[in-house]
């Protein structure tokens, strides 16, 4: 089951890399309930600040594993296939460790919506993104429908899921789908060093970052409130000092996740 996902911690980040080259990452329950075992993990490792999620091989991820769900009998069953998938994905979207997806080749279907659950994305020129299920008759079912349109425009959303057409990394970065592009051959070492960058932030910090801009969107009032409640707790963190310290002192911080 380890070989399905593995695990690379180089400084403060740890690199996951779908690892069913053969069957193009194609993600399936054994898949994701190893993610959970290693989110449990890396939660636990104060010395890891950021992951980078990678795929093997030709590509990302081709989606969720067609064998597994054709092995379905029931709608109660494949209802609860999505939802291991919706459940894994979901923590790692509200994982309190910053997230970049390195998408090379292709990022379909399910491996998509494993990369809309990270915060953040790299993807090399030339890759395909896409959520083709609309061409088998079905729709993504692991929060493709509900993150895409938090990213980009409603009108382009639809698009992507009406039509199950996939687009290129260049077309993702110019509507703001990926974060940064990455040359053939180099996105791990992109995505690899953006997560570096999040991981030099401060820990809680981070945490709390990634929460309020995932609670934005809905009132406006609530969220300004919610935001002054938290940097004011976090005041007297003693990472803040740490910051303000090193800022004066005109050299990097060195956080501690306190």
């Amino acid at each position: 089951m380890a070989d399905l996902l593995n695990v690379d911690v180089t400084g403060r980040v740890a690199v996951l890399t779908l690892n069913r080259p053969d069957r193009l990452n194609a993600i399936g329950t054994a898949t994701v309930d190893r993610l959970d075992a290693v989110l449990d993990t890396l939660h636990a490792d104060p010395g890891v600040r950021a992951l980078v999620v990678a795929g093997a091989g030709r590509g990302f991820s081709a989606g969720a594993d067609l064998d597994e769900i054709e092995s379905l009998r029931t709608a109660y069953e494949f209802r609860a296939f999505v939802g291991r998938l919706t459940e894994v994905f979901g923590r790692l979207e509200k994982f309190a460790k910053p997230s970049v997806a390195a998408v090379h080749g292709f990022a379909l279907g399910g491996g998509l919506e494993l990369a809309l659950a990270c915060d953040l994305r790299v993807a090399e020129r030339g890759a395909k993104l896409g959520l083709p299920e609309m061409k088998l008759g079905v729709l993504p079912g692991a929060g493709g429908t509900q993150r895409l349109p938090r990213l980009v425009p409603p009108g382009i959303a639809k698009q992507l899921i009406l039509t199950g057409e996939p687009i290129d990394a260049e077309r993702a970065h110019a509507i703001g789908l990926v974060n940064e592009l990455a040359e053939p051959g180099e996105v791990l070492t992109v995505a690899t060093a953006l997560a570096a960058r999040l991981a030099a932030g401060a820990p809680l910090a981070l945490a709390a970052g990634k929460a309020l801009v995932d609670r934005s969107g809905g009132d406006l009032d609530a969220g300004i409130a919610a935001e002054r409640e938290t940097v004011a707790v976090m005041f007297t963190a003693e990472d803040r000092a740490e910051g303000l310290r090193a800022f004066r002192e005109r050299r990097p911080a060195e956080f501690r996740g306190a």
